[in-house]
């Protein structure tokens, strides 16, 4: 059984920085793709970055680049997305996901991943 708990939201000034973190399990013994996603009131889910967990190649949406780096910890058991630089607009619901036995090229799309935690949320204010 999979399971992804976020936590590390939270309410920041603009310029600030926060670090989430995804507790993983059950994912061990398979490659898979994980990543960050969020979603504003009124908004459609969107994909902000992803790693697979083997390659360790990464994906990022152009509204994140050179702000936000995501990353893992050992073991396959926890997933990072260190943000810096935040604004206003980062304010959303951000989800951890992930889709078990995945090649290499990890999409942004979030169909394509199959495991989701409940959320955490970040507030950005100006």
């Amino acid at each position: 059984q999979v399971r992804l708990v976020e936590s590390g939201g939270g309410s920041v000034q603009a310029g600030g920085s926060l670090r989430l973190s995804c507790a993983a399990s059950g994912l061990s013994w398979f490659s898979n793709c994980m990543g960050w996603f969020r979603q504003a009131p009124g908004k459609e889910r969107e994909g902000v970055a992803v790693i697979h967990d083997d390659t360790d190649n990464t994906n990022y949406a152009d509204s994140v680049k050179g702000r936000f780096t995501v990353s893992q910890g050992n073991g396959k058991n926890t997933l990072y997305l260190q943000m810096n630089s935040l604004t206003s607009e980062d304010t959303a619901m951000y989800y951890c996901a992930a889709r078990r036995g995945a090649g290499g090229n990890c999409r942004l799309q979030a169909q394509w991943y199959n495991f989701w935690g409940q959320g955490t949320q970040v507030t950005v204010s100006s």
